[in-house]
């Protein structure tokens, strides 16, 4: 697991409260590379968390989110968003985590903590419904997510080339039906 060139985002997303081992992998693995992205709009167009429009002349309508994007990201996203409905403060678990990562990367957690838990409960205070007001949040965590990536430095992707044959890759077997024996295809390392 520690071979894989994303690992250091994964450790750096474990310090955002409510954000656990299965959570960080399964956010990365769905969304690849963050950075990617040129601001947090786009990145929650890309997971379907902005809200649906109705337009008509002057007349503008919003309505639920459209969930339009990647499923997985968004549940783990929304299931660890959960957990800032309580008061800022420091857990058993979440030092530990903190303890190897940089100061900026502390940092960071604890200004995104401070900030969503403020926003829940001002929300709430509002009689605003407590899902409307965790997919709010979740907006908000994943920016600060993608504010998080852009601070771990990433390694780039390294390619090799390799003749791929269908008697002796099992890569090559999931194709069998679609590909010839002997195709030269490119393969992340």
């Amino acid at each position: 697991m520690q071979t894989w060139r994303f690992y250091p985002v994964v450790e750096a997303f474990q310090a955002l409260r409510g954000v656990q081992f299965i959570g960080a992998v399964t956010t990365v693995a769905e969304l690849g590379d963050l950075t990617r992205f040129d601001n947090p709009r786009q990145l929650m167009n890309y997971l379907g968390l902005t809200p649906s429009e109705y337009s008509s002349g002057a007349r503008r309508q919003q309505g639920s989110m459209t969930k339009s994007g990647h499923t997985h990201a968004r549940r783990a996203l929304v299931e660890g968003t959960w957990a800032y409905r309580y008061p800022a403060k420091g857990s058993r678990h979440l030092p530990r985590r903190l303890d190897k990562l940089p100061k900026a990367i502390q940092a960071l957690s604890w200004k995104a903590q401070v900030r969503l838990c403020t926003r829940d409960r001002q929300w709430m205070a509002k009689g605003q419904h407590a899902h409307q007001v965790v997919v709010a949040i979740a907006r908000e965590f994943r920016a600060c997510m993608g504010a998080m990536a852009k601070q771990v430095p990433v390694p780039p992707k390294a390619y090799r080339w390799r003749r791929v044959d269908v008697h002796t890759c099992e890569v090559s077997i999931l194709y069998r039906k679609r590909r010839r024996p002997g195709v030269v295809e490119l393969l992340a390392a």
